[in-house]
């Protein structure tokens, strides 16, 4: 046994020192992400993240913050940064749905880098002075709307969905920025927000005279489930221990999904990706503490099989960790094709339709879905 563990021990330390080499010389002196807003734990985790980079292989990462998920994305596309910290919008930009189903946008090919999937549930969380205490509770309560944002527009409709809840059911607030939607709970404007458990701001509701409280979204209820995945199939069952409100002695039943995704394009050199992830892995203990989320980042804790496929040059390092089934690739390449089917489709419909607006949003919606349809595959919202 003491053999074994020997041996283990020195491969792990070869792993290391051949990460290490193949860091080196692989990214350039200055980079670029865009995350979300300083304070949000998105962007907390990738200035830890850049802080390694410069003190291992001097290279200055700046970090980008943005208010929603356009502004996240457009700098990436725009070639102004060469990755982005993102959400969940990374799938619906994918799927040229929501705010990326105008003609300036379309369906974009993301790739995932890393991702990090930490002990924090994704959910809406309810000021504790409402009394809310379940998701049913907010009929008629003020709920938030942020403009440009359809990653926390969408995950709100689908936690009002397990309570079999609509916007028409609920007072709709609008804000500019997710800062603006948090402070709006913290100042009684409104009565709910989403987040990921960990989220600067969500400490600041928890620090307030309202305080915060987590409603349940319980695994047994089925028809909870059902309506939610409708909406956002991009959500996992999981229990939160970690966060404002929330901890192992008081575990938030609810769901989850990998955040933040580092992200980038297809055609995001390879060899960046695969620097990048590799220094993740393997200075992980330097920043695993930075933020109560960071602990995501460790390789065991990526999910392979998601909505949204993953770099060449990731895959290649995580090949090289035996962290990558062949189920694993016959799901990217699952993933991949249908990336395909939406570009060739896309490509196809702005070639014809020139309209504009309202009208072309229609028109893409119907011919996405009659794609999607045709190659026997789930568009999800119709």
């Amino acid at each position: 046994m003491q053999r074994l563990l020997a041996t283990m021990m020195l491969v792990a330390a070869l792993l290391v020192t051949e990460l290490g080499n193949a860091v080196q010389g692989q990214l350039p002196r200055m980079m670029a992400w865009s995350a979300y807003n300083l304070g949000t734990t998105g962007y907390n985790q990738a200035v830890a993240i850049g802080k390694v980079l410069k003190q291992n292989y001097g290279v200055t990462l700046r970090v980008l913050p943005a208010k929603n998920d356009v502004s996240r994305l457009m700098p990436l596309v725009k070639g102004r940064v060469q990755l982005s910290a993102n959400g969940v919008a990374t799938y619906f930009a994918q799927e040229g749905v929501f705010q990326f189903a105008r003609r300036a946008w379309g369906p974009l090919p993301l790739r995932l880098v890393f991702t990090s999937n930490g002990d924090s549930n994704q959910s809406l969380a309810v000021a504790a002075d409402t009394g809310v205490t379940t998701l049913a509770g907010l009929r008629g309560r003020r709920v938030p709307w942020v403009r440009g944002a359809p990653a926390l527009n969408v995950s709100t409709e689908a936690m009002l969905a397990c309570a079999g809840l609509t916007w028409d059911d609920v007072k709709r607030v609008d804000f500019p920025g997710y800062n603006a939607m948090w402070n709006g709970v913290v100042n009684d404007q409104v009565d709910a927000a989403y987040a990921t458990t960990v989220s600067g701001p969500t400490r600041k509701l928890e620090a307030s005279p309202r305080g915060i409280f987590w409603p349940p979204l319980r695994h047994e209820d089925e028809g909870c489930w059902a309506r939610l995945r409708e909406l956002a199939p991009y959500m996992t069952q999981h229990v939160g221990t970690r966060g404002a409100g929330i901890s192992k002695a008081v575990p938030h039943e609810g769901g989850t999904y990998p955040y933040p995704l580092l992200i980038g394009l297809d055609r995001t050199p390879a060899d960046l990706v695969y620097a990048t992830a590799a220094a993740i892995v393997k200075h992980y203990d330097e920043y695993k503490n930075a933020d109560p989320g960071a602990i995501g980042w460790a390789v065991e804790r990526q999910v392979r099989q998601w909505v949204v496929p993953w770099h060449e040059g990731a895959v290649r390092l995580l090949r090289e960790l035996d962290a990558w089934s062949d189920a694993d690739q016959a799901h990217n390449e699952r993933l991949l094709h249908r990336q395909l089917i939406l570009k060739q489709t896309w490509d196809a419909f702005v070639a014809i339709n020139h309209s504009e607006g309202d009208i072309f949003e229609r028109a893409w919606r119907a011919k996405r879905v009659e794609a999607l349809e045709a190659a026997g595959m789930d568009p999800v919202w119709r």
